[in-house]
């Protein structure tokens, strides 16, 4: 008999997988702190997803779904992982994890904004007031002209880049699981990940020890557990419903800053991240008004 999955299920999938997705940023970040090259760290987890998702594929007798349609298209996308996962390891090197996700929040307004220019989605006066609070609050946070700093100009370049590549990715994606499988995606771009990381690691690779080879191990697990529940959260409820949820990171991202790095966000960092919360979360509702994409649209 076919199991179902209740709201409050697919709640916690999303709890639990936005949890494991905050160990992996974490599990980057321990492993950042060795100097391993970011293109070995991403090579890796790549790999490991890639393992993951076409084991998961092949265990439920799907493995057709991992073929992609639109190789172009789907190579394109990948290298826009490639660019966020590597500008994810530099950030955590140079910020707190509380800023990084600080920072990694306003993806959800450029996303709104680019939405509204290239799917037509529209832009309502009160959605454009919630963009504009969540990058006074990013301003806040970052406090440039204080002397107070939970991070440095490197950090705040790379996770700029990363929240770019993952907005673009984000919105491109909407047009392309119109033919492709979210399953399909995740393997290509785990492949491509990769591919490129394990290239460049023949110029120059470190050597790892059994400390960093279990730090690259709990990477990919905890990273292939956080999107298996998402999917499952996802598939039981709606994506605005669990979108929602994406902002306990916060919260569980500065209880692991400060249980592991001993950070205390300071007043600034408090004040900016609350108008990026509140930003995203009405940003994150108001999304429940627009129709999916169709192949007609």
């Amino acid at each position: 008999m076919k199991s179902s999955l209740s709201e409050l299920g697919a709640i916690g999938y999303a709890l639990a997988g936005f949890t494991f997705w905050v160990l992996t940023d974490s599990s980057i970040k321990l492993v950042g702190q060795s100097g391993l090259p970011p293109y070995e760290m991403v090579a890796f987890l790549g790999l490991l997803m890639a393992m993951f998702v076409g084991a998961y594929a092949l265990v439920r007798g799907n493995a057709h779904i991992l073929r992609p349609h639109r190789l172009g298209r789907q190579l394109a996308r990948a290298c826009l992982d490639m660019g966020n996962n590597v500008c994810v390891v530099i950030a955590l090197r140079h910020l707190t994890l509380t800023m990084f996700y600080i920072l990694v929040f306003t993806a959800p307004m450029v996303i709104a904004l680019l939405s509204a220019v290239f799917l037509k989605e529209g832009l309502s006066w009160r959605k454009g007031l919630a963009i504009f609070a969540g990058f006074v609050g990013v301003v806040i946070a970052v406090d440039p002209w204080g002397s107070a700093r939970q991070g440095d100009w490197v950090g705040f370049a790379a996770c700029m880049i990363c929240v770019a590549c993952f907005s673009v990715n984000m919105v491109w994606s909407r047009v392309l699981t119109r033919t492709e499988s979210p399953e399909s995606l995740t393997f290509f771009s785990g492949l491509m990940t990769a591919a490129v990381g394990f290239v460049l690691m023949i110029f120059h690779a470190a050597p790892l020890t059994a400390r960093l080879t279990a730090g690259l191990f709990a990477m990919g697990l905890f990273c292939a557990a956080g999107t298996l529940c998402f999917y499952i959260a996802v598939k039981h409820t709606s994506a605005a419903n669990v979108s929602q949820y994406h902002y306990t990171q916060l919260l569980t991202g500065t209880l692991v800053s400060f249980l592991v790095w001993h950070d205390k966000p300071g007043f600034f960092v408090l004040v900016g991240g609350s108008l990026i919360l509140a930003s995203g979360l009405y940003i994150a509702a108001a999304a429940q008004n627009f129709a999916p994409l169709t192949e007609g649209n």
